[in-house]
């Protein structure tokens, strides 16, 4: 689909439910962090990421889920899960004054 999501039959409450949940508790996190005060202010940054990066970063880094099992918990493929954490990489380090000059991760 046109936002990333998965095309497969919407047949499945199962997975909808479980897409749900994981929506609703990403975003309790995005309010915890937007709350926490931190000298460089990452934390700000990150909670002030569009939905999808948001979640890549929070799935990626602070979970530590590999690329492929965020995307699957995200409902999209791991191209598109890569692309939204490089935009959000770039998009925090512009926040924060960073230059991440050629800097891009390695899966």
């Amino acid at each position: 689909a046109a936002d990333g999501r998965s095309t497969t039959p919407a047949g499945n409450a199962r997975t909808t439910a479980v897409h749900e949940a994981v929506r609703a508790t990403l975003e309790n996190m995005r309010t915890q962090l937007a709350a926490i005060e931190s000298p460089l202010g990452l934390y700000t940054a990150i909670a002030a990421l569009p939905e999808r990066q948001f979640d890549v970063i929070i799935l990626q880094y602070v979970l530590g889920y590999p690329c492929k099992q965020a995307a699957n918990i995200m409902g999209i493929n791991p191209a598109t899960a890569r692309t939204h954490r490089r935009l959000a990489r770039k998009r925090i380090a512009t926040k924060l004054g960073i230059d991440l000059g050629d800097d891009e991760e390695k899966e």
